[in-house]
């Protein structure tokens, strides 16, 4: 594949990215304004506090875009400068979608069961796009990625644990029935996320056979700030050794590993895993700023 070529390909894979990401903020929105907001149901996270706010005369698309923004820059600081940028275009999308959305047609009134389900699916299933493409529409997943290496819990009981106290807030708005309606049609969505991005909490593993396996790992280092190991494999059938390439990062950072994969070596073999918990050893993110 000549350079040339390469980069063509590259523009198009980030291009495709960004504009699924955009996708999820779209699908994202229609789920709050067309399901869960006419139905005094919220969300959780960044944009259920945002939704409280609105009910006060807000607008919802400035609370989403400004209550965002540190959780922005505190991914820049702690996941890279591509799941920033890939963020910040899911919540622009978001915040100017509910804005644009704000008189659209409610397609569900009055069923809660309806309602929760319903709302959950959709805003799961945006969240969990933009997820699987490098980027996030709530800067709650944020914060809970960087408080579980400080702290000795999972991404998972973090994300519970933070909305908690988001929907004892959407409480004194929504009232008790509102907040556990909200609660219900989040956990809906996490399990929907969950789905669609393989993986709402937990790391995964990278196994990596690659004809470049230095300039690999080294680039892994550089743009991730994550180390790997080496191991000695032979092949069965060829007799050839080579080094096998082991990388263990979090759920957010997979979409740009498979990028860095793919710019380096796009034939190289990857087999990825789902691992439940890390501790111990060097799983400690270096900062790449």
């Amino acid at each position: 594949m000549s350079t040339i070529t390469k980069k063509k390909s590259n523009k198009l894979f980030k291009f495709s990215r960004a504009l699924l990401v955009i996708i999820g903020g779209i699908i994202t929105a229609y789920g709050l304004e067309a399901v869960l907001i006419p139905n005094s149901v919220s969300d959780g996270g960044v944009t259920g506090l945002s939704i409280v706010g609105s009910q006060f005369g807000l607008p919802l698309g400035l609370l989403i875009a400004v209550l965002n923004i540190p959780f922005v820059f505190l991914g820049y600081k702690q996941i890279g400068k591509s799941f920033a940028i890939y963020s910040v275009i899911g919540i622009a999308s978001l915040a100017v979608s509910t804005s644009l959305m704000h008189q659209v047609p409610t397609i569900i009134d009055g069923d809660t069961l309806l309602v929760t389900v319903v709302g959950g699916i959709i805003i799961g299933f945006g969240m969990g796009l933009a997820l699987r493409n490098g980027g996030a529409l709530d800067g709650i997943d944020m914060l809970a990625v960087l408080l579980s290496r400080k702290l000795p819990f999972g991404t998972s009981d973090l994300i519970l644990f933070l909305n908690m106290f988001i929907f004892i807030v959407v409480s004194t708005v929504f009232g008790l029935q509102g907040a556990i309606l909200s609660a219900i049609a989040y956990y809906i969505a996490s399990k929907v996320i969950h789905i669609v991005e393989e993986g709402l909490s937990g790391s995964k593993t990278f196994n990596i056979i690659t004809d470049h396996p230095e300039l690999m790992v080294e680039t892994i280092r550089d743009r991730l700030g994550r180390g790997a190991t080496y191991k000695l494999a032979q092949g069965g059938y060829t007799q050839e050794q080579f080094k096998e390439i082991t990388c263990v990062i979090n759920r957010l950072e997979e979409s740009k590993m498979k990028e860095i994969i793919r710019e380096i070596d796009p034939r190289a073999f990857v087999a990825i895993y789902d691992v439940s918990e890390v501790k111990g050893g060097n799983f400690q993110k270096k900062n790449i700023h």
